[in-house]
């Protein structure tokens, strides 16, 4: 059972959802810092082309299965057409303006 975006808890990170799910790069990119920055299973990625590869051009889609943490930390079944489905985890940083300024992802 997945949990529907609208009830994610953080106006930003229910704002990062939407974008992936919509393939909106550029509403994902305003809700970043513009200096943010993101891991990938534990070492740190290049944003921009990470986001490239692994959300928008093979058509990224988070259906959220947990949150906590004030909706700071997800547990999703993530799916783009370059790697099928998988069990993932991802925290965000959010700012006090609302904006993210880290993501982290992985294997859940």
């Amino acid at each position: 059972m997945t949990i529907q975006t609208g009830k994610l808890t953080d106006p930003a990170v229910r704002a990062f959802v939407n974008a992936v799910n919509d393939g909106d790069q550029e509403a994902f990119l305003k809700i970043l810092t513009t200096d943010a920055t993101m891991a990938d299973d534990g070492s740190d990625r290049d944003v921009s082309q990470w986001i490239d590869r692994e959300i928008f051009s093979p058509r990224g889609h988070m259906d959220v299965v947990n949150q906590s943490n004030d909706g700071h930390d997800l547990v999703v079944n993530y799916r783009n057409d370059t790697w099928g489905e998988m069990r993932t985890r991802w925290h965000f940083d959010v700012t006090g303006d609302g904006h993210i300024s880290r993501f982290e992802t992985g294997q859940a």
